[in-house]
């Protein structure tokens, strides 16, 4: 069957729309203002992502045009309590990637650096005076930060990173090379980790743009190019030659890489909420085509095969889902551990991506092209199958604490 183009317009537009999916009735436990969260981020996808965001994604390009209507959200800084931040509980806060998810990988990944990694470190790490300086400003995406650890020869291992950094007086001189660092090619401020040459210790600087809105000397950014996921999300590498930074924009609070580990801690778990936002997208669009899609004469969700995809789909997203509520309320008792989020972050990943591969399936044809949106999930979903951790890292945490055996080489 060909379908017509305005059909296919029609048929597309409707993949996108929220089915109920909740069969455990997880969402009876949400707050009203938690569900205020959801749905207000979910209303800005549908009205402000969705319309555009295929031609972003094609184009490689980032969305500028969408942070003035973003900023009125106020979810920037998530959990972060005062400075202009929300404040949001830790379910809250999943919630609301989950729906940008659920709309766009690169808009999610974008806050994710901002508001986790970016923000996220200077309100750990930060003196109340760095706090009061950037963080409102944050907040309300009047700045634009960037978090850049990884290395082109460090992802895994980061804690061997070699960006250093010499201190001249009051200021720092910091040589070396990052990779995959979302926003640094626009951003106004960016914390750059590096090791002291004096005591070998891993601190966190923060690089400010010039008055002028250039950025200084010394650091030149390179876009990573042919990206087949997070297409929308500009990552770039930089190189640092000589770059200064003064004395009062060190955080004073890291003094080590473990304190890196504590903001990357502080934000496990956006990657399984993130994973559970791809693959709702991806069931939904899946059960819609399949109802309105008919094959020798009949929709293709009245045939057996279909419905066993779907079920399987379904039983595996409710897994998902019933993790990350979970987790949300381990994170807000303060018990949540490092293997709680390996486990999380392996089983979330492995079986969003499968789920996505699925809903790609049953669309057959129509499930490569970026108007039915299952493609965007698919192969953003290979994406973040591999940050914060691939499932081969997360499957030795896992090991190591289940046998007390360290399997690392």
């Amino acid at each position: 069957m060909t379908l017509s183009e305005d059909y296919t317009a029609a048929l597309a537009r409707g993949l996108t729309g929220a089915l109920d999916t909740d069969y455990y009735l997880l969402l009876d436990q949400l707050t009203d203002v938690e569900r205020a969260v959801r749905d207000t981020v979910r209303g800005f996808v549908n009205d402000q992502v969705l319309p555009v965001i295929n031609g972003y994604w094609e184009r490689a390009e980032f969305p500028h045009e969408l942070l003035p209507a973003l900023a009125k959200l106020n979810i920037i800084g998530s959990t972060i309590e005062g400075y202009g931040c929300p404040g949001m509980s830790r379910l809250a806060a999943g919630l609301a990637t989950m729906e940008m998810s659920r709309g766009d990988g690169s808009m999610n990944t974008f806050i994710g650096v901002q508001s986790n990694l970016a923000m996220g470190t200077i309100n750990m790490l930060g003196s109340e005076a760095q706090k009061q300086r950037w963080l409102p400003r944050m907040a309300g995406l009047d700045l634009i930060g960037a978090f850049a650890l990884t290395e082109p020869e460090h992802g895994s291992d980061s804690a061997h990173l070699e960006t250093s950094a010499r201190r001249t007086g009051d200021q720092w001189v910091l040589t070396g090379r990052k990779r995959w660092i979302g926003n640094a090619s626009f951003a106004d401020v960016v914390i750059i980790w590096a090791r002291d040459e004096a005591d070998g210790n891993v601190k966190a600087f923060v690089m400010e743009k010039n008055d002028d809105g250039a950025h200084p000397a010394g650091y030149r950014t390179e876009l990573i190019t042919g990206k087949i996921g997070k297409r929308a999300i500009l990552q770039p590498d930089i190189e640092f030659t000589g770059l200064r930074i003064p004395e009062q924009n060190r955080l004073p609070g890291a003094e080590s890489f473990r304190d890196a580990s504590r903001v990357l801690a502080s934000t496990r778990g956006g990657a399984s909420w993130e994973s559970l936002g791809h693959a709702l997208a991806a069931y939904e669009a899946a059960l819609t085509y399949a109802k309105v899609r008919t094959q020798f004469g009949k929709p293709i969700a009245s045939y057996q095969l279909v419905q066993n995809k779907l079920a399987n789909m379904l039983a595996e997203l409710t897994a998902i889902q019933l993790i990350c509520f979970r987790m949300a309320a381990l994170q807000e008792a303060g018990t949540w551990t490092g293997t709680m989020a390996s486990i999380a972050k392996m089983h979330t990943a492995q079986k969003a991506r499968w789920i996505c591969s699925e809903a790609r399936d049953i669309l057959g044809g129509n499930g490569l092209l970026l108007d039915f949106h299952v493609a965007r999930h698919l192969t953003d979903m290979e994406v973040v199958h591999t940050y914060e951790g691939t499932d081969s890292i997360q499957s030795l945490l896992i090991g190591r604490a289940a046998t007390g055996i360290s399997a690392f080489a």
